[in-house]
Order: structure tokens, then C-alpha cells, then sequence
């Protein structure tokens, strides 16, 4: 019997920085023991950037994907990762989900349009609705 924690998957985004690192051999210099040690510059925070989509349940990681450089993520591009996550779903449970997916993913707007929430209801995620960011300042 599969509890309703088993049944919940959710997702995120987040961006992953990558830099190109100098190796110890590329940061070697030759110097005489008397003169000063020359001051490097700061290195650029990131070569580069990727958004990672990430969707897990109470087990673990079940999908990431990385959107390809220049692309952004519309209804087309979710609804195909909602499909590869039905994928994965049913070889992990083979059969054993029959009471459906519940899902829970934020408000972005790819995930709000119709097209979306049709291919969810077609695969058979039931959505959660997800909370309201709380924005609480503290008056003093």
C-alpha cells in the first residue's frame, strides 16, 4: 500500500554557476626567492550559467534537466519534461500508482497555462495548490 507521501512529487528550478578554474600547473610561476609574490586579479565569479529543473520525490531525485543555452522554459518545453517524469514515474512503481501522482510546483508562468494543465490532467498528476510566498518584514 502506497501512502499519500509516497504519491507527492515536486519540483524547482535553480541555476547552476560553472567557472574554468586555473589548474596548479597553470597558476605556477617562476620567480626569484627575493621578489615579491605578484598579485592576482579575482577571478570571474562564473564562466557560465545553466537552469537546472529538478523534480524529486520522498525517495530522492527522480529527473534534472538542464534547459539547452537559449532556450527558455514555455508550456511545449514543460509539458515534455512532465511526460519524461510520467516515464521514470512508471518504471520506478511499475504498476503500484494507482491512486495517480500528486504534484506540487510553483506559480511560474509555464506552469500556469492552459496547455500545462491540460498535459498534467492528461497524465494524471493531480496539482496541489502551492502557498503564497509570505513576505513578512518586521516592523520596529
Amino acid at each position: 500500500m502506497i501512502s499519500c507521501w509516497a504519491q507527492l512529487v515536486t519540483m524547482d528550478k535553480t541555476w547552476l554557476y560553472h567557472s574554468d578554474p586555473e589548474t596548479k600547473q597553470q597558476s605556477m610561476e617562476w620567480r626569484h626567492s627575493d621578489s615579491p609574490c605578484l598579485k592576482k586579479f579575482q577571478v570571474q565569479k562564473s564562466a557560465g550559467k545553466v537552469l537546472a529543473s529538478i523534480f524529486w520525490d520522498q525517495d530522492g531525485i527522480l529527473l534534472i534537466d538542464y534547459l539547452p543555452k537559449g532556450h527558455t522554459i514555455n508550456a511545449e518545453y514543460y509539458s515534455s519534461l512532465l511526460v519524461q517524469l510520467k516515464d521514470i514515474l512508471k518504471v520506478k512503481y511499475r504498476g503500484k500508482f494507482t491512486k495517480g501522482v500528486l504534484f506540487l510546483h510553483d506559480n511560474a508562468p509555464a506552469h500556469r497555462t492552459l496547455a500545462s494543465q491540460k498535459k498534467l490532467a492528461y497524465l494524471g498528476f493531480q496539482c496541489l495548490d502551492h502557498p503564497p510566498s509570505l513576505d513578512l518584514h518586521l516592523t520596529m
